[in-house]
């Protein structure tokens, strides 16, 4: 399950995921710097579990989508 592949396209994807999510939420007027590190931090969170659930719907990437070589 656990495959190299699928580990770093996970570790990108929550990583660039949390990101997006913190520099979101610091710019967003209201919530302080650490607010919008736990607003990354959930984010990424949630990017791992849908990537892990993913795994059992689509290929053997991150990915929800089926992609056929062909």
């Amino acid at each position: 399950m656990l495959n190299k592949v699928f580990l770093t396209d996970l570790l990108e994807r929550s990583i660039s995921t949390a990101l997006q999510a913190w520099a979101a939420a610091f710019l967003v007027p209201g919530p302080g710097v650490m607010d919008s590190i736990k607003v990354g931090a959930i984010a990424g969170l949630v990017s791992i579990a849908k990537a892990i659930s993913a795994r059992k719907v689509g290929d053997d990437s991150a990915s929800l989508a089926r992609v056929s070589e062909q």
